[in-house]
Order: structure tokens, then sequence, then C-alpha cells
């Protein structure tokens, strides 16, 4: 089995020691080539050029980020000509492992490698389901508005040396929800052939569960929605804090269930349509993906063959 390792050295959890232990151990089972990225895109241009050469198998070490750029790569258009698509699999190296989580990965690097070895000569994989965002694939989620508006802000803090923690995500929840909390609503969803509805202040569109982790605990927007099925759609009508401190709450718990008069949500969904009275940001995977007016998203089956 021919297999490539992408690693990202800046990760939050990746360090070169873990690295060399990592491709070691993958080494002794399959045969390896290592790439380190060095540039924002070098992970798709390598998984693309993996899968054109014919590779079994890509490993992700990094964060959702590097697993974003990996997904996207091996599924380019230009790639399509390749005589096979390879499996991928993930080593958790960033902060959330969020794809990772809902892959049911363990967290620990060693321990995932383990996992990944053990799955590789059991001969275990299965095909799971993206969603699209125009032209961007996506994992696990992506959103317009408020939570977009945070990615954009964590996004810039990085840029000034600020280590990204959990605190520097709920600080940059809390100073985006008080500026978005004044403005009026302006999106509009269509979910399907169902009518439309308006007046909304955020949607966050999720194609696993958990929608994402604060620090160790699962944040549960659509409960239902698995790799298995469709996306699905969480959208605020409201942004009083009553109301927001509610559905942060429903959220947060183990049996979660967000629900109330002001929210829109429907899980197993083929398509989406979010139109917006001004461009807004998007995000997708917990990166910037720009300012849109309108944004369609779609549910693709059975897009992607994982090991595990």
């Amino acid at each position: 089995m021919r297999a490539v390792l992408v690693v990202n050295p800046e990760a939050t959890s990746t360090s070169a020691a873990g690295r060399d232990v990592l491709a070691h151990a993958l080494a002794s089972e399959v045969k390896l080539e290592v790439v380190q990225t060095r540039y924002r895109g070098h992970a798709a241009d390598a998984a693309a050029r993996a899968t054109l050469e014919g590779a079994d198998l890509i490993v992700v070490h990094g964060g959702d980020g590097t697993v974003n750029e990996v997904v996207n790569g091996m599924l380019r258009t230009e790639v399509t000509t390749a005589p096979r698509r390879p499996c991928l699999s993930v080593i958790p190296g960033g902060l959330a492992n969020v794809f990772a989580g809902a892959l049911e990965v363990p967290r620990d690097p060693l321990e995932a490698t383990h996992e990944l070895l053990r799955a590789l000569n059991e001969q275990r994989t299965r095909w799971i389901g993206l969603g699209k965002v125009d032209d961007r694939w996506f994992t696990f989620n992506a959103g317009v508005g408020l939570d977009a508006d945070v990615v954009a802000e964590v996004e810039r803090r990085r840029g000034k040396g600020r280590r990204v923690t959990p605190w520097l995500y709920t600080g940059a929840a809390t100073r985006c929800y008080l500026a978005d909390a004044r403005r009026k609503p302006l999106l509009t969803v269509q979910v399907d052939d169902e009518p439309q509805v308006t007046a909304l202040h955020a949607a966050m569109i999720s194609n696993a569960d958990p929608w994402t982790y604060l620090g160790r605990r699962p944040v549960h927007t659509n409960p239902e929605t698995t790799f298995e099925t469709g996306i699905g759609v969480f959208a605020l009508g409201s942004m009083l804090p009553h109301s927001v401190l509610r559905h942060v709450a429903q959220m947060l718990s183990d049996r979660a269930k967000p629900q109330g008069k002001s929210l829109f949500r429907r899980a197993n969904i083929s398509r989406l349509r979010v139109t917006c009275e001004r461009p807004l940001r998007v995000q997708v995977d917990g990166d910037s993906f720009g300012e849109l007016s309108v944004i369609d998203f779609v549910s693709v089956p059975n897009a992607l063959c994982v090991v595990g």
C-alpha cells in the first residue's frame, strides 16, 4: 500500500518528535511519503498530486483546516481522471479536531496512529457524505453570519500573534454577538422544496455531529446529522440574550435537541439556499470563505472513503 502523510508543522498540537514517531509507525506497514506543508494550499496541492499518482491512502496530521484542504485537493475537478481515489485518515493535530471527533478518532495522536494501523490490518473502510458550498467541499460544518464573523475575528487575532485557545474563541464569540445583536436580521433560507423563511440572523450548517467543540465539550446544533444523512441547518431568528442563552444551553446539553419559536432547524436535507440582503461572511470547516450574498449548500452522499 502506498500512503502519503501530510503534516502541518504549524498546527496547534503537532511537533517534530510526534511527526517522526507517527511516520516511523506508518512506514512499518506502508510505503510512505511525508509532505510537510509550507504555504496555504500546499496540503490541497499535495493531495491532488497523490490522487493523480495513484496513492492508496492519504493521512492528515494537522487541524481541521488542513483536513479541509486535503479533501478539496482529493476532489478537485482535474483529478477526476485518476484511476481511483485514495482513502483518507486523520491523526489529530489541531485545537478542536472536529472532523476527527465526529469519526470517533482518538484525540491522542499515538493512540490514533495505533487505531489506524489496526484498521488497515483489518481493512476497515467506509464511505461518508460531505457538504459543498458553491465549489468548496466541507467535512463537518459551514456557516453564514455570526459564526463566520467569529472565525474571521479569531483569524485576525491569530495574525497578530495571539495563541488560539478555547478562551480566544469564547471572547471572539462574545464580541461578535454583541455587534451582530444590534443589526436587523438579513438572512432568508430555503430548504429543499419548503417555503422560504425570512428575517433570520445567522445560519449554521452541519454535515456531522457535533457541530464543533468548546474545549472538550461537544456543541450540538443538529444532533440527528451524521455522515450518512443529509446536511442540517440551525438558524437564529432572535438575538435577544435570553433566547440566545437558552439555545446555547440546549447545544451544550448531552441530550441536545435545540428547539424554540425563534429557531429554524432542519436535519437530513439535500439542498439549502441562504440569501443575504447584503454580502455576509461565510466560513467553511472553520476557515473564512469570503463574503457572499447568495450561498448554495448541498449534501453529497458517499463522497469520500475513510479508514476506520
